[in-house]
């Protein structure tokens, strides 16, 4: 467990390393009609993760919609990836990066946008946005060097 202290109470918050969660993989399938703009949405509405900061689970609908660009997501393994999240101690915010970072190293989409629409607990609603554009990447490529 990676643990951090919190500033200003001092209270302990463990959260799995990426390299403990045992993610499934996610396999991809040709795309054969590239050049041809299509979308594609996921709604995967029973996602859960464990909250690094109570132990109690989190649970909440994961929206993905995606441009592919030579490869496209298989269902059953975006399923098992998913799932693998159910022991897994992260935040939302560090979920939903997560499973952006691994959507787009898997296929390479054109774009990509992944929301997650957590349940309510403690009074608080959380809905966590997160986008990938293929174009941005290429730019911040050719800045970094």
């Amino acid at each position: 467990m990676t643990t951090e202290v919190l500033e200003h109470s001092g209270l302990l918050i463990e959260e799995t390393p990426p390299e403990a969660m045992g993610l499934a993989p996610l396999d991809t399938f040709e795309y054969k009609h590239k050049g041809k703009e299509i979308k594609v949405s996921f709604v995967c509405s029973e996602f859960t993760a464990i909250c690094p900061f109570s132990d109690f689970p989190d649970f909440a609908t994961i929206k993905i919609e995606y441009v592919p660009n030579e490869l496209c997501i298989e269902l059953k393994s975006l399923k098992l990836y998913i799932n693998s999240f159910r022991s897994a101690k992260i935040f939302h915010e560090h979920a939903i990066n997560r499973i952006l970072d691994d959507f787009v190293a898997a296929c390479d989409p054109v774009a990509v946008d992944i929301e997650g629409d957590f349940n309510v607990r403690g009074n608080i609603k959380t809905v966590i946005r997160a986008s990938y554009r293929r174009d941005e990447r290429a730019k911040q490529a050719s800045v970094a060097k």
